[in-house]
């Protein structure tokens, strides 16, 4: 088994991978062609980002909601400074409302799916419950996508992101669980969790 990192492992970690996931989320998004290329539009994916650094830390709830939420929250100014680098953005959009924003939703992520990725290390529900978090985001997202086929401004191009959405979903499961067993119950209770998603996602406005 692997050591443990330490605070300052921690810290480094949450900067510096939290610049790297702003960078290569924009540089995904404008290079990567469709429908591969959506998933930097993904919030979910952030969301699991977070998770996966809680596993990592493997120990300390703590250390893994803050290191989680800097991460995330690093990773906004991270995006724009690379959009802004790359097709001559505004730099003002580091600090727009809007970049605020996200920060804001950053931190709440963090926390959440950073517990969830040491929850997935401890023993009974918290080892069930852990992976079944970040698998239900991405479920809710791909609902999100389900509910837009059809719609005059997307077509029935989101049948594809609603399903690469619902593998990765099963794929974290796969990763985070330790046995069978346990990915299933994770999975029977991400289902119920990604409804109290979906209708989380529509209350912030997501649509």
């Amino acid at each position: 088994m692997r050591p443990e990192p330490d605070n300052r492992q921690v810290a480094l970690a949450a900067v510096l991978g939290g610049l790297l996931l702003g960078c290569l989320d924009f540089i995904w998004i404008k290079y990567v062609p469709y429908p591969v290329g959506n998933l930097g539009n993904s919030s979910a994916v952030w969301a699991v980002a977070a998770f996966f650094f809680g596993l990592w830390v493997r120990s300390g709830r703590l250390r893994a909601a803050v290191g989680a939420a800097v991460a995330l929250v690093v990773a906004v100014p991270g995006y724009y400074a690379t959009a802004a680098l790359v097709q001559g953005d505004d730099w003002a959009v580091l600090w727009a409302p809007t970049s605020l924003l996200w920060m804001c939703f950053g931190v709440l992520a963090g926390v959440l799916f950073g517990v969830a990725g040491v929850w997935a290390h401890r023993p009974g529900w918290q080892q069930i419950v852990g992976p079944a978090l970040p698998a239900a985001v991405l479920f809710a997202e791909a609902g999100l996508e389900i509910r837009r086929i059809g719609h005059p401004n997307y077509g029935d191009d989101p049948i594809w992101d609603a399903l690469i959405r619902i593998a990765l979903g099963l794929l974290v499961l796969a990763l985070a669980g330790r046995t069978n067993r346990q990915r299933a119950l994770a999975l029977a209770v991400a289902l119920p969790l990604a409804l109290a998603g979906f209708a989380a996602f529509l209350l912030a406005g997501f649509r």
